[in-house]
């Protein structure tokens, strides 16, 4: 039997029930709540009113473009940092590189990274929190900047036409859950060779054969990627180019010229289990097992705010992850602190700062954009961000969102920008060996929505 006072009695209840029926206020509310969605009556006409598309500062921008259902967030945010110099170097107005082509390669070296943690983690208990965690989503479509930079240096990019979107890249559900039961029967399977005494070179023979039907059933789902491509254009004036046969690696050079190395990713994140101007990686968290590993530098949001502007000032756009999901209405296009007045619908008010969130699992960065604008006020301080989506062109502005400077402070995570826009000191700890997390901390979340 529970202690006295554990159990929900039945004096309570009337209790409850009578303090409830008796506020006109309350019984309004469910009246208006149970007619209508609380978001609808909550929305904030005057946020909504103020809210517009100008900006003192913009870069050049593509139309929007679409992971459809997907969650290759990270990957459409990366690419579109690039594609518009791109589009450039070739006289385009617009360009739109192959997500499904980098999707591909994401999955393979996702598989065989988590091969290798199953490999290297034989001798864990299986109902153990790190088989649990690398057994939950071995192939899920998230990501970081660290595994896009990874699989372009490995793999390079190549243009949307060239391996064009397939009905799997554009729906994972089924491929994903096909994958992950062969991945899971994997390590099942290595586990088992393991306790019955077989060795390394036997079960990395295994390994070898399970990596290949990964792969065909990858070909199936998403097509087989050019090894080569023949590459011709016709430019915005109608002039005809031809390149020839082109490797992926050697477009990428030619045409892209990304600047990988230069660039770092900063974070904001405020725990006191965290301490800034420090730097962490997270453990069993990757895609390509020889590539960079997860390296953030966590700043304050002053640090990250001038480095994105900085960015944006000199044309750049800024790859950025952030929780999508609060105080956001995809309609309108707009994140903003003030969307939703949800305290007088319920009576009561909502008060865990940006850590608490964090601590009790009520946020973390969960999607990935493209910064693309900002406004400055007469001080040259931040009001709003102009931010490009990969949702398609129905939400906001064309699939183009405004993102208030308050809704940056407290749901935005995490950019990736150039080196040189960071102080010699922060330089200097960026060489610093990083502090390892554990797989399931909140900074270990992935770009997915």
């Amino acid at each position: 039997m529970p202690e006295t006072g554990a159990a929900i009695t039945e004096k309570q209840l009337d209790i409850y029930r009578q303090r409830f029926t008796a506020d006109p206020v309350h019984r309004a509310a469910m009246n208006a709540v149970t007619k209508t969605s609380v978001r609808a009556i909550s929305m904030n006409r005057e946020a909504v009113v103020r809210c517009n598309h100008t900006f003192s500062h913009m870069v050049k921008a593509g139309e929007a473009t679409s992971q459809n259902a997907s969650g290759r967030c990270w990957l459409f945010a990366g690419l579109n940092t690039w594609r518009m110099e791109t589009a450039e170097r070739m006289g385009l107005e617009n360009f739109e590189f192959s997500q499904n082509y980098l999707m591909f390669w994401d999955k393979l070296e996702k598989a065989n990274y988590f091969l290798e943690s199953i490999l290297s983690t034989l001798d864990e208990d299986t109902d153990g929190r790190l088989i649990q965690w690398l057994v939950q989503a071995p192939i899920q479509d998230g990501g970081q900047w660290d595994m896009f930079a990874n699989l372009v240096r490995k793999y390079g990019v190549v243009p949307k036409s060239v391996m064009p979107e397939t009905e799997s890249s554009s729906s994972t559900g089924v491929m994903n859950e096909r994958i992950t039961l062969k991945l899971r029967e994997y390590a099942a399977l290595l586990r088992r060779l393991h306790r019955q005494g077989h060795g390394e070179v036997e079960l990395r023979g295994h390994k070898e054969r399970m990596l290949s039907e990964v792969y065909r059933m990858l070909c199936i789902h998403l097509g087989v990627p050019p090894a080569s491509f023949p590459w011709q254009w016709r430019d915005s004036e109608k002039a005809f180019h031809r390149d020839g046969e082109l490797t992926p690696r050697a477009f990428t050079d030619r045409y892209v010229q990304p600047n990988l190395d230069d660039m770092v990713c900063l974070i904001h994140c405020p725990q006191a289990s965290k301490r800034f101007d420090t730097v962490y990686t997270i453990s069993y968290l990757g895609n390509v097992v020889e590539g960079e590993i997860i390296r953030y530098l966590n700043v304050g949001l002053e640090v990250m705010k001038q480095a994105a502007v900085a960015m944006l000032k000199d044309g750049k756009p800024v790859w950025f992850g952030c929780d999508v999901g609060k105080m956001f209405d995809r309609d309108l296009g707009l994140l903003d602190l003030d969307l939703f007045e949800y305290e007088p619908v319920y009576g009561l008010e909502f008060g865990l700062d940006k850590a608490e969130r964090l601590d009790y699992g009520q946020s973390a960065m969960n999607h990935a954009m493209v910064f693309t604008g900002v406004d400055l006020d007469e001080a040259d301080r931040p009001t709003k961000w102009r931010v490009e989506n990969s949702w398609g062109d129905k939400p906001g502005n064309k699939g183009f969102m405004v993102m208030t400077d308050p809704w940056f402070d407290e749901y935005n995570y995490e950019v990736a920008v150039e080196k040189r826009y960071l102080s010699p000191e922060l330089l200097e700890i960026l060489a610093m060996e990083p502090v390892a997390l554990p797989p399931w901390d909140p900074m270990g979340a992935l770009a997915r929505a």
